[in-house]
């Protein structure tokens, strides 16, 4: 499929989400729901009419104005993969750089892969890319386990295959799930320390199989529109670009596998 049909469909899905917005307001009621199987293949990439691009132009113009402002710039592209990535390890880090605004100081993040919903792309980033990577209304959080606690996480991130983690943070693990190592800034895991966490409030009610998050304590959950995870990805990229960063992230050895 062309990429013109993408970029099509995706005005057309923004165009239902204004429209269903917008008629919130009104004393419609819903009657009956309807569905169809639709196969998107070649026949759509046939040009659209004038009377469709007129009417969808309004809407057009009002999703350029609010996806298409520049947030930042990325020196490569940037996926998110298994047991460790250039993007899971940026969007990691970012809940760390986040900490200063929360008065908050985490040892380390977790940011589940499951929530990386696509690729950041090389060169200019705009609103719209950080909103198709969270698409989600998760919102930053910082919690408080005990070491014994943090090991059972890094378990049950070898057991996922790896999560993004932020810099500092080694794990060993193997193919088939199992946890060899767990080295935060070069030391071993203390089991009676207490560490602090930053992560997305999905992942804080032990979501994505990390369970030992319910047992964690002296939450920070800070509320606001501000604080939702897509919003401090793009306050970073920008707070970068100001500073005349080109954004880059590459594999650092974070997560490994290694043989038993």
């Amino acid at each position: 499929m062309k990429k013109t049909t993408i970029h099509s469909l995706r005005y057309v899905s923004a165009v239902a989400i204004v429209c269903t917005a917008l008629s919130c307001s009104t004393s419609y009621r819903m009657s009956h729901v309807e569905r169809s199987q639709i196969t998107v293949d070649q026949r759509y990439d046939q040009p659209v009419s004038a009377e469709i691009t007129a009417f969808l132009q309004p809407y057009k113009q009002r999703i350029d104005s609010t996806m298409s402002p520049q947030v930042g710039v990325l020196a490569r592209d940037l996926e998110a993969f298994r047991p460790e990535s250039p993007l899971s390890n940026l969007l990691a880090d970012i809940l760390m750089w986040s900490g200063k605004s929360y008065d908050e100081q985490p040892d380390f993040a977790v940011y589940n892969i499951g929530g990386m919903r696509a690729a950041l792309p090389k060169g200019v980033v705009t609103v719209g890319d950080v909103l198709e990577v969270a698409p989600f209304d998760n919102r930053i959080c910082f919690v408080s386990l005990k070491g014994s606690l943090v090991k059972e996480l890094f378990g049950q991130i070898a057991l996922q295959g790896g999560e993004g983690v932020s810099r500092g943070v080694m794990l060993k693990i193997t193919a088939d799930g199992k946890l060899v190592d767990a080295r935060l800034n070069g030391l071993p895991i203390a089991d009676d320390d207490t560490y602090r966490i930053a992560t997305i409030d999905y992942v804080s009610k032990g979501n994505d199989r990390m369970v030992a998050f319910q047992q964690s304590f002296d939450k920070n959950e800070p509320p606001g529109e501000g604080n939702n995870v897509r919003h401090v990805i793009a306050d970073y990229l920008r707070t970068m670009h100001r500073e005349g960063v080109v954004v880059d992230r590459s594999i650092e050895g974070r997560i490994l596998i290694v043989k038993p």
